[in-house]
């Protein structure tokens, strides 16, 4: 007993115009990308060299979206971009939309001019892993205190005022001298 396609079975059960446009997808991309692996990844048809996803499809309301993971680099025009990675896209509705050579160069590009998402992930959470080490590692600063007003000590009042008092009385003291020299 075989296991099901799961590639297969994604297309079982569309309207027959978006089934054909599958299985047209399907054959060319098999046939020009023969070393990529293919399975259902996030519940669409997916194909990966290595680690990275290069090509997939998806149905939608308006019909059948042919997704290349690094499409937006691709130096044949044709794709337009989606989302904000690297994500260049095409819409079918008939599988007589699809132009074979053109699709074939694509794919000639997503065999060889591969987005890689895996390594870029794990240089993210590497640099995530570092830092939060980092931070980790440092002693927490202390806030700085806001410098306290200084209250003026009542000894240094008195002592003005007693001062004061002494120089007033210096004062006194010399009118009242002064004026008796004369």
């Amino acid at each position: 007993m075989s296991t099901p396609d799961p590639i297969a079975s994604f297309a079982e059960g569309l309207d027959l115009p978006l089934a054909a446009v599958c299985a047209r997808l399907r054959a060319i991309i098999d046939a020009n990308l023969p070393h990529a692996a293919s399975k259902l990844w996030h519940a669409i048809p997916v194909w990966f060299v290595g680690e990275n996803a290069v090509v997939g499809y998806d149905v939608r309301k308006t019909g059948v979206v042919l997704m290349f993971w690094n499409g937006q680099n691709f130096k044949t025009p044709g794709l337009e971009a989606s989302g904000s990675f690297h994500v260049g896209q095409i819409l079918y509705t008939d599988p007589a939309q699809i132009d074979e050579a053109l699709m074939a160069s694509w794919l000639g590009e997503a065999g060889t001019n591969i987005w890689d998402m895996v390594g870029e992930r794990r240089a993210f959470i590497a640099k995530q892993k570092a830092e939060k080490a980092k931070a980790m590692a440092k002693p927490k600063a202390k806030p700085k205190a806001k410098p306290k007003a200084k209250a003026k000590p009542k000894a240094k009042a008195k002592s003005k005022a007693k001062a004061k008092a002494k120089a007033k009385a210096k004062a006194k003291l010399k009118r009242k001298t002064g004026a008796r020299k004369k």
